[in-house]
């Protein structure tokens, strides 16, 4: 990469409905819960929601295991009786960089805190969080990524 091209955005607040993992590897089953409930309520398909996740907690010393949550936002809001675990996340402000690859997923956020603490905005305590970029497949969650470290002024 030669070029880091940021963007400043804010999110707004949403509902999502919420899935997690714990373990060694704990985004399959975060991702798999996610899947199962998007064919459940008929919206595994292009456009029909945003996928966000992130690390809860981070991984330790001293341990393997840390959790991922996932957060699938669909486009027409929540199905009734969705039966899944409903987040209301506030938004807030973003810088926000794309990531090419799970390869290079630490380098990329390690260069947008770099980023942010060269700009006029301060940290901020609203979640981080990844956005998958395209359509998950059955097979395979997604790897190009949006990833969305929060900011303040």
């Amino acid at each position: 990469m030669t070029e880091f091209d940021v963007k400043v955005v804010e999110l707004p607040a949403m509902k999502a409905a919420s899935f997690y993992g714990f373990g060694k590897s704990p985004e399959p089953q975060a991702h798999d819960a996610a899947i199962s409930w998007l064919k459940k309520h008929n919206l595994f398909k292009q456009g029909a929601y945003r996928n966000f996740g992130f690390n809860n907690p981070n991984p330790s010393a001293g341990s393997q295991n840390y959790g991922y949550e996932v957060w699938i936002v669909p486009t027409n809001g929540l199905p009734e009786g969705h039966g899944a675990k409903e987040v209301e996340f506030e938004g807030g402000l973003y810088a926000v960089a794309y990531c090419p690859s799970l390869d290079v997923i630490g380098e990329i956020w390690q260069m947008l805190v770099a980023w942010r603490d060269g700009s006029e905005y301060q940290p901020a305590c609203h979640q981080w969080l990844e956005e998958a970029r395209e359509h998950w497949l059955a097979s395979k969650p997604a790897d190009h990524f949006d990833l969305y470290l929060p900011i303040a002024k």
